[in-house]
């Protein structure tokens, strides 16, 4: 598999990141720093996968990181009584699944522009958040989970191996099945591919349920790892996944999508977010950051020709497709 221009340079300029970081602060290039960047790079590697996938239909989730937020509710919930730790980890994905029907049926069938329908979703989902928690952390949850997900197999942590399994099938997915051919058509022309018979309604129902079912899957590790759930949770999640995402290459106009950016994408944020903190930037300066370098992507990107149009605010002209080729 040959890599891309993109890949290359972003490969290079992670590489940059962390020369400079290790010359300006004696702490970055420690196994602790490096461990914990690696750490806190799980949930948005997860979600960014998923986010990676709508992006290349021509679609986009912002309430994400608050999906996130009400399945790690359900998880610490569950922690909290006699329940399988087994069944109590596969709460998350199950709860991200049902959040992501939920948001397939309010853009697809509903016909309302992803941006718009997710952004009410945004705000619906926060608000049960903030009434679930009851203006409190659930914190000091059991350790249960963190004990079976912190074990190593093969020299791996469960996390890793999770996160590669993830990554590896929906590669197989995108090459190995129709439905990567597909959702990058719907991602070019969502008419011309409903035309080819291409079951638009479905792929795309398909894709918001994935994305859901990783940020669930993202919440099950959030919990195990810092045994909490605070009232901001996933606040800033969206911003990063797309922002890593389309670093990365993914068109934000859909149509064409890749995996290897997307991690890439994720590191270099979770570098400068890290090396930043250690040289005495104001935390509050990592959401600037990330906004900074979305919008030079986008300026870069218009500047090239390659974005002329917003795809995210095309209303679909129907919700036929259900019958269609399968995917």
């Amino acid at each position: 598999m040959s890599l891309s221009g993109r890949e290359i340079t972003l490969a290079a300029v992670c590489i940059l990141a962390m020369v400079i970081f290790t010359l300006a602060s004696p702490y970055f290039a420690t196994v602790d720093n490096l461990t914990t960047v690696m750490r806190n790079s799980v949930e948005l590697l997860l979600i960014g996968l998923g986010m990676t996938l709508l992006l290349a239909m021509g679609g986009v989730d912002v309430s994400v990181g608050v999906v996130m937020g009400l399945a790690a509710i359900g998880v610490g919930q569950l922690l909290n009584t006699p329940f399988n730790p087994t069944l109590t980890a596969l709460a998350g994905p199950v709860i991200g699944i049902i959040a992501g029907l939920i948001t397939a049926c309010v853009v697809v069938l509903g016909r309302i522009p992803p941006i718009v329908g997710t952004l009410g979703l945004y705000g619906v989902y926060r608000t049960a958040v903030f009434a679930l928690l009851g203006g409190q952390w659930l914190s000091g949850l059991p350790s249960t989970l963190t004990h079976q997900l912190g074990k190593h197999l093969l020299g791996l942590p469960v996390t890793a191996w999770v996160i590669i399994l993830a990554y590896l099938l929906v590669w197989i997915a995108l090459r190995r099945t129709p439905f990567g051919p597909h959702l990058l058509a719907i991602g070019h022309s969502p008419d011309k591919a409903r035309l080819s018979g291409i079951a638009v309604v479905r792929v795309r129902f398909a894709t918001f349920i994935i994305s859901g079912a990783l940020c669930g899957l993202a919440a099950t590790f959030y919990v195990a790892t810092y045994r909490n759930v605070e009232m901001t949770i996933g606040s800033t999640l969206a911003l990063e996944a797309i922002a890593a995402v389309v670093l990365g290459g993914t068109g934000i106009m859909g149509g064409h999508c890749s995996l290897l950016g997307t991690v890439l994408g994720v590191f270099l944020l979770r570098i400068l977010q890290n090396g930043l903190l250690l040289i005495g930037v104001p935390s509050l300066w990592q959401t600037v950051v990330t906004g900074a370098l979305l919008l030079l992507v986008l300026i870069a990107e218009v500047a090239t020709g390659r974005l002329k149009y917003h795809s995210w605010f095309r209303r679909p002209k129907s919700v036929s497709g259900l019958g269609g080729h399968s995917s």
